[in-house]
């Protein structure tokens, strides 16, 4: 009778092990995913939008954040704001991360 208790026992206790294992290899899997789904697509655009900044020059015609079209008249490399022209003789100073794009020459005068 006491053979009866000691083989389930022995029995239960592999059975919560694969159960482990399983629970493991599961959590893996959720952070694979949220590592190529999010994280690795997220940091790929901000290292983007950086290099965007970086090359930031006078004349440049970029686009912000908000849809307001310009040329660049001022950047200085230790400031995080430059000088944008959106009319004709209307500037206004707007922080470098507000760039969306930068737009091929010409495009305001096409507009």
């Amino acid at each position: 009778m006491l053979d009866f208790f000691i083989s389930s026992a022995m029995a239960q206790d592999a059975g919560a092990a694969g159960g482990g294992i399983a629970q493991i290899v599961m959590l893996l899997g959720f952070v694979l995913i949220f590592y190529f789904l999010l994280w690795r697509p997220q940091a790929k655009r901000a290292k983007q939008h950086k290099q965007l900044i970086g090359g930031l020059s006078k004349g440049d015609e970029i686009v912000i954040g908000g849809g307001v079209l310009g040329r660049i008249t001022k950047v200085s490399d230790d400031s995080e704001f430059l000088t944008l022209e959106i009319a004709e003789g209307t500037q206004v100073n707007v922080q470098k991360n507000a760039v969306a794009a930068v737009l091929p020459k010409g495009t305001i005068k096409a507009i």
